[in-house]
């Protein structure tokens, strides 16, 4: 913590966020591929499996239950890197079938006073075939990987659900569970496929595929949806409802924010989705909404606003199994993934509870 604050955290600050973030991608790519690179960064901010803090969920086996967020390593280009500094699982993307060069720059706000994130980026990514060559090279993966997909900015709400379609047909070989994103505030109407028939249709559009490559693979992957924090306890309920009936193995909740309650840095006023602290308690109310509705039986993944092992464990208590960060990382480097996993043990142990799954939903009355 001492080094990244006190170091390479004024040296990133210094820089434009968008470039500060490229070189950090191409530098974990980088260390990954030397000789002794992935021992070196697992030596230095690596989080051994404990047995009250893994989960088995989706299929999958979870060695720490903190993963990292769609959005950071867009292209999949860090894999290897990214498995070794701690996280227990991570999502690639958003990726949309095509690639695309996203919204005109400066697209990335640093609120370093709201310890939070502004981004309008726009699902800039290389395109699904890239992505699927990617994932295809790497070599003894050791963690999950979520591939994040949407749809790309020229293709209407109409046809959306072809380019999802299209991306599961690509990247189902390579991933290991998929996350379809309709959260995002930065791609225009995207945010409408969360609500009423086009919700309805593409979620059966989305499950009919992923169906379709189970078959011809022999070999069942998950299916989540990503939903924003900016909807009505009403609306909320219908998607939920509607992601029930549609057959979705689970929730991700939940994406950027476009509110700017209680901020205070001149960048504010930036349009975008805010992540960070200021969206943390309204993330774990949707968390704990979700999960009282559903009875806890649709597995939630719990993201925003988590910075120590007190938030990450307010959303485990709230209903979330699994849970990711993006923000922290930029603001608290590498390291935090340790100290969240040393305080989550620690407050199991201080309440009594043997294993993380015992805690899934505690705060929560059914």
């Amino acid at each position: 913590m001492v080094l990244y604050r006190n170091f390479a955290k004024p040296f990133f600050f210094k820089m434009d966020p968008e470039a500060a973030h490229h070189l950090v991608i191409g530098g974990l790519e980088k260390a990954a591929a030397l000789p002794g690179g992935r021992s070196a960064l697992r030596l230095m901010y690596g989080v051994p499996e404990t047995p009250e803090l893994a989960v088995d969920l989706f299929g999958l086996h979870f060695h720490t239950p903190v993963g990292l967020a769609a959005g950071l390593d867009k292209n999949a280009q860090a894999v290897p890197g990214f498995s070794s500094i701690g996280f227990g699982f991570m999502e690639v993307g958003t990726v949309t079938p095509k690639g695309q060069p996203g919204n005109e720059q400066p697209r990335l706000f640093r609120l370093p006073s709201d310890e939070a994130l502004i981004n309008r980026m726009g699902f800039n990514n290389e395109g699904a075939e890239v992505m699927a060559r990617r994932l295809k090279a790497e070599s003894g993966r050791t963690i999950p990987v979520a591939v994040n997909i949407g749809r790309n900015k020229t293709t209407g709400n109409e046809d959306a659900h072809e380019d999802y379609r299209k991306c599961i047909r690509t990247l189902y070989p390579y991933g290991d569970f998929f996350v379809v994103n309709i959260s995002s505030p930065n791609t225009p109407d995207l945010r409408s496929l969360q609500h009423g028939s086009e919700l309805s249709r593409l979620l059966s559009e989305v499950k009919q595929e992923m169906e379709l490559q189970r078959g011809a693979s022999g070999i069942r992957k998950s299916i989540l949806v990503k939903i924003a924090p900016d909807v009505s306890a009403a609306e909320l309920e219908y998607m939920v409802h509607t992601l029930t009936e549609g057959g979705m193995d689970g929730i991700i909740a939940t994406n950027t924010t476009i509110r700017r309650e209680g901020l205070t840095h001149e960048s504010a006023s930036e349009t975008g989705g805010l992540s960070g602290k200021p969206l943390r308690d309204r993330s774990t109310e949707v968390i704990s909404a979700i999960y009282r509705q559903t009875k806890g039986k649709l597995p939630i993944i719990g993201s925003g606003g988590i910075f120590s092992a007190r938030d990450a464990y307010d959303k485990i208590r709230a209903g979330a199994s699994l849970v990711e960060i993006y923000t922290a990382l930029i603001y608290e480097g590498p390291e935090v993934n340790r100290r969240i996993h040393a305080g989550l043990r620690n407050l199991l142990r201080r309440d009594g509870f043997r294993h993380i799954s015992e805690a899934v939903g505690a705060d929560v009355q059914i």
